[in-house]
């Protein structure tokens, strides 16, 4: 049983079509988030209030740049794969099983994917308005407004 034909009560998750770009960062960060591929499950279902990602990273890849949000939380689950979780307190390599949450306007954050070998997790967040990112090693900012990510240089220049 389904709510509408676009729209199934349940689904595979690698069946989710990848988003169709792999990031809505500016150049120069766009070419080192060009090769993962995020399967908005959250969005497959209509929901609003959170949001769920599939995200597999090749080899090479990176889930973002290293960053922390002033009010959403997040939290990651390591389906497959070993990515290493970098924070602005050190490095921790992970493995399948593994979790770890981010707090809003806590601990900044990103994977890398050191490995030979593809990296899948979950990644859910929440979609408070008015939240914004930091990225404490870029000169990047990016402010969530109207349902949007709009991003920025820090001195507040637009992208």
């Amino acid at each position: 049983m389904t709510t509408s034909p676009d729209k199934p009560l349940a689904r595979h998750a690698i069946e989710v079509a990848p988003n169709k770009v792999p990031s809505i960062s500016p150049e120069p960060f766009y070419s080192l988030l060009k090769n993962r591929v995020k399967r908005a499950l959250g969005n497959a279902f209509g929901l609003q209030n959170f949001g769920v990602n599939l995200v597999t990273l090749p080899p090479g890849s990176r889930s973002a740049m290293l960053h922390r949000h002033s009010k959403q939380d997040e939290f990651i689950y390591v389906l497959d794969g070993t990515p290493t979780l970098v924070t602005d307190q050190g490095e921790q390599l992970l493995s399948p099983g593994m979790c770890a949450g981010f707090a809003a306007a806590g601990t900044a954050h990103c994977l890398l994917n050191r490995s030979d070998a593809d990296v899948l997790y979950l990644e859910v967040g929440d979609r408070t308005p008015g939240d914004d990112a930091t990225y404490p090693n870029d000169d990047l900012k990016a402010d969530f407004i109207n349902g949007k990510w709009v991003f920025s240089h820090k001195d507040g220049r637009p992208y």
